[in-house]
């Protein structure tokens, strides 16, 4: 398991930002929200990570292309529950992002299948690989703890603040 990057201690308080627009609220009201943006925006792929995002919104019919879980809510173990028959294991510690971990996201994205990959570490940092590697347009959705969901539309300004972040990151190998 080869790390392609790891958080430094300056960018940790920007990663805690939401990285696009934070839908606060209930599990009602953010879904209610997030079944209107996806109605409006058209959206050629929707992407979860998290497991409460992740089964919210397979539990309201928006199933997600990709589900990216660890199988913990706020960094405690939670009963694991499969959305896609294909899935991937990955590993991917706490404040890292591996290159395995990159492989099976861009894999995920370029198929037709639904996909779940499911993350033996943590999988939170991997919503910016996540949003390099979508199609402009799509959806990337994770929850923001104690406050919602955050809903990130792939742009190009998107994908390049990504890119930003990452190359921000202690690269302690290169990615492919």
């Amino acid at each position: 398991m080869a790390v392609a990057y790891s958080v430094t201690p300056e960018l940790r308080a920007r990663l805690k930002e939401p990285f696009g627009m934070l839908i606060r609220g209930s599990f009602t009201k953010t879904m209610g929200k997030m079944d209107n943006i996806v109605k409006r925006e058209k959206s050629p792929m929707i992407i979860s990570v998290g497991d409460t995002v992740s089964r919210n919104l397979h539990d309201h019919q928006m199933n997600p292309q990709l589900s990216i879980t660890d199988n913990k809510r706020m960094r405690m173990r939670i009963k694991p529950r499969m959305f896609t028959a294909k899935l991937f294991r990955v590993k991917n510690p706490q404040g890292t992002i591996t290159e395995e971990a990159i492989a099976a996201i861009k894999e995920a994205l370029e198929g037709d299948e639904r996909v779940h990959i499911i993350v033996d570490g943590e999988e939170d940092l991997l919503t910016l690989i996540a949003v390099l590697y979508a199609p402009e347009k799509s959806l990337v959705v994770y929850g923001q703890p104690y406050e919602g969901i955050v809903v990130v539309k792939v742009t190009s300004e998107k994908k390049a603040e990504a890119t930003e972040i990452l190359e921000a990151m202690k690269t302690v190998r290169k990615a492919k």
